[in-house]
């Protein structure tokens, strides 16, 4: 790897690490002001810290304990590429499910776009019905 897509790894790897520790403040200050979030389902992407934050949050509040774990990890250009696996308790109400207390676990596919020592941009695709089937569906009680 090259210097600079080594250090694009270690950026989005150590933006991971403050995540899984819970400190979103840290980890939005390693995304540029007007972070670009793009969405599967929305017709045009989100922009900014705050509803960054916002949407991580969504996830903490419905599973406290959510742990992230990189699979892969892998970088070309200004793009860095993750494999991640999620999993956690509902023990929060998340997406107008109350909280189940289910255990679930689910994967999620990301590239990143780097600019300097920040995240500019990411593409995520979480596997969001598989998600949604676990904490819904009376078959994975």
């Amino acid at each position: 790897m090259t210097d600079s897509i080594e250090r694009h790894v270690t950026v989005v790897r150590t933006a991971f690490e403050k995540m899984q520790r819970g400190d979103l403040d840290a980890c939005a200050e390693q995304l540029t002001e007007n972070f670009i979030i793009n969405l599967p389902g929305l017709p045009e992407p989100l922009h900014g810290r705050e509803v960054w934050k916002f949407g991580v949050q969504a996830m903490r509040d419905g599973f406290p304990d959510l742990r992230i774990t990189i699979e892969d990890i892998f970088g070309a250009d200004d793009r860095v590429a993750v494999r991640l696996h999620f999993s956690g308790t509902h023990t929060g109400s998340f997406q107008d499910v109350p909280a189940t207390q289910r255990q679930v676990a689910f994967s999620s596919i990301d590239i990143y776009r780097v600019e300097g020592d920040k995240l500019a941009e990411e593409w995520v695709s979480p596997d969001m019905m598989g998600l949604m089937r676990q904490i819904s569906d009376p078959a994975h009680s």
